[in-house]
């Protein structure tokens, strides 16, 4: 009988394949080893990136042992990276834009922040007359003093706005802390405008709401006077921004627990970072870049 050819071993086969799927929190560990010096925390999920041979544990001669991503987990890496440019959708897409708008006019934007906002809470009904509990007449139970009742404690909200940003300035009275909402469909904004709480929320944060979506996706006046409007004309991409309705600040003084929060989150960042220049000299060189924009006539009235 002639020879029959043996099929290709899995060491002899091409590796085009994408690795083997792996959960977030491996994916994490594994982005914090090739980020770090590679210290064993010797867990369950190193227990798995092993047998998955997305790592390996080497010894050094003194007997120190360290973490090392093989090729499989770099390409687990990857993938994970490609996977989520894909992913990107058109509201992260003009999240992004806008906030390098923002960026280029001088301020400080972060992204996706989540922030404890206080509301007011609605005041609770006081206990009732001790002589309109026995059933005697609204006349007589008037006669007699009731005790104001407690303010009731305010009500925390969790607010996570899509962009949040500060001008970038050395007095805090200077600041201007906005919100923008990134709304890329009709129905999306018009959900958002039914949640009445949620913009309170915002407002407490911030001296200006505004919100931010494609020309032609609702009208000037489906959306309350007090909140800003920005409009794209054109693609994601090359689109301008447009003013049509500046929104009504109110002055607003940061809280310690939101300056806690920004500190301990990562701003925006250009791919080009502008300089450094003098603040409040008043020379031309001191201006931000402008990004390409224009202001509608009623944006300027106001």
């Amino acid at each position: 009988m002639p020879d029959q050819a043996l099929p290709a071993t899995a060491a002899e086969q091409p590796t085009t394949a994408e690795p083997t799927p792996l959960s977030r929190a491996h994916r994490s560990r594994l982005m914090q080893i090739w980020r770090s010096a590679g210290w064993p925390c010797k867990d369950g999920l190193e227990i798995d990136l092993l047998a998955a041979g997305q790592i390996i544990l080497q010894t050094s001669p003194e007997g120190h042992e360290t973490l090392r991503l093989t090729d499989a987990g770099l390409q687990s890496l990857a993938f994970a990276r490609q996977r989520g440019a894909r992913a990107l959708t058109a509201h992260d897409r003009l999240a992004r834009r806008f906030g390098e708008h923002l960026l280029a006019t001088g301020r400080i934007v972060w992204r996706e922040l989540a922030l404890r906002a206080a509301l007011e809470a609605p005041a609770a009904p006081g206990p009732a007359p001790a002589q309109e509990q026995a059933g005697l007449p609204w006349s007589e139970a008037a006669t007699s003093a009731v005790p104001a009742a407690p303010p009731a404690p305010p009500a925390w909200r969790l607010a996570r706005p899509d962009l949040f940003s500060v001008r970038h300035a050395c007095l805090a009275a200077h600041l201007q802390p906005l919100v923008h909402e990134i709304k890329f469909s009709r129905a999306d904004l018009l959900s958002d405008l039914r949640q009445r709480t949620k913009r309170q929320a915002y407002e407490w944060l911030c001296e200006g709401c505004y919100y931010v979506f494609p020309a032609g996706v609702a009208k000037p006046n489906e959306i309350p006077e007090h909140l800003g409007i920005w409009v794209l004309h054109g693609g994601l991409e090359e689109g301008e921004f447009e003013l049509l309705r500046a929104a009504r600040h109110t002055r607003c003084e940061l809280p310690f627990a939101v300056w806690m929060a920004l500190a301990k989150a990562t701003p925006m960042r250009t791919e080009i970072e502008l300089a450094q220049t003098g603040l409040g000299d008043g020379s031309p060189e001191a201006e931000p870049a402008k990004a390409p924009w224009r202001r509608s006539a009623s944006a300027q009235a106001a």
